[in-house]
């Protein structure tokens, strides 16, 4: 672990259920007045990732504004880069794109796209959308993905290269990447500014190690940690569990869940097979039962106030740069940030 250090706040909105989120413009202030740096928004098969911060962007003047992540299959790499530059300048420069590949059940069943080569397609993809920020020359690319001119089967052959007509307020503005396999973290830390794990253990930081060689001193870090202040221990751990056992047992196929292999990597390779198991017989409150408290506390923060505080320490001795807090309301946002900036 490095040297204890400042971590840097966001808070997370991640994707509507059913319904919009009923306060997010609250609590995004509340994270700006707490001094936060950034506030980020998701998306899966229903709101957009884009939308929410704009909503933000005219009712803050500070927070960054982050999407995490925005689907490479549900744009192209050039609507993308439009999207981005227009919250950059709405926002005066407070856009950070955060992008990923999603899954092949998302991609294939709801964009009707195909999942293959996913780290060539975001390689791609980035470059494209690099192209436009820095606005130096028109945009082409000359890959198997995103062809630019088109010339492919249907093109009419009228396809030329083009410069966005608006001139992006930076030619640098960040690029996150989320990612899990090592492949992809590596491309991560070779061309982004900043990277969003799913899920991350301070305590075992070697999982990643060989995955983030390339990257820069001042990479970004970004991790979601769910935090429950709490007297009850075991209720905590009962309710992280069916989150995290749907994650492993349910978001992939039996032989391609990379939830699952995530967690094999992390030190629980027997643990990850029984919540797999049990979810895809249908028995799934053994497959939420399944999942370790040891888990658990890897990559949350639940417990009474001091717990929390002293398991902080490993964080800020991490290479985590940025914690991401999720809270139901502006006063339970309050909570948990008096828990943390107290540490």
């Amino acid at each position: 672990m490095s040297a204890s250090k400042d971590l840097r706040y966001g808070v997370q909105f991640g994707y509507w259920q059913a319904q919009p989120h009923p306060n997010f413009v609250e609590i995004g202030q509340a994270a700006e007045a707490l001094g936060f740096h950034s506030a980020w928004s998701a998306e899966a098969w229903g709101s957009d990732a884009f939308s929410p911060l704009v909503w933000l962007a005219a009712h803050t003047t500070k927070l960054h504004l982050a999407t995490g992540i925005v689907q490479i299959s549900a744009r192209t790499p050039a609507s993308t880069a439009m999207h981005a530059l227009t919250l950059d300048h709405l926002s005066k420069g407070r856009m950070i794109l955060g992008l990923g590949v999603s899954g092949p059940q998302v991609v294939e069943g709801w964009y009707g796209r195909p999942f293959s080569k996913p780290i060539s397609r975001t390689r791609e993809y980035i470059d494209i959308i690099r192209q436009v920020m820095r606005r130096e020359a028109p945009v082409t690319n000359d890959g198997p993905h995103y062809p630019l001119p088109y010339t492919g089967e249907g093109a009419w052959g009228m396809g030329k290269p083009l410069k966005p007509i608006t001139h992006p307020l930076r030619a640098d503005m960040p690029i996150y990447l989320g990612a899990e396999g090592p492949k992809n973290v590596a491309l991560a830390a070779e061309k982004c500014d900043g990277w969003m794990p799913l899920w991350y253990s301070p305590y075992r930081e070697e999982v990643y190690a060989d995955s983030l060689t390339e990257a820069s001193e001042d990479f970004d870090i970004v991790q979601g940690v769910s935090v429950n202040v709490t007297d009850d221990l075991e209720a905590a751990y009962d309710a992280a569990r069916p989150g995290i056992g749907f994650y492993v047992g349910g978001m992939g196929a039996k032989d391609r869940n990379f939830h699952k292999e995530l967690m094999a990597r992390m030190g629980y390779p027997d643990e990850a097979d029984a919540i797999q198991e049990n979810f895809l017989a249908g028995r799934r409150a053994e497959a939420i039962a399944a999942v370790p408290n040891g888990f658990i506390d890897e990559v949350m923060l639940i417990g009474p106030r001091e717990r929390i505080r002293d398991r902080l320490q490993a964080w800020k001795e991490s290479r985590v740069t940025t914690m991401l807090l999720q809270a139901r309301d502006p006063e339970h946002l309050k909570e948990i940030s008096d828990v943390l900036l107290g540490a």
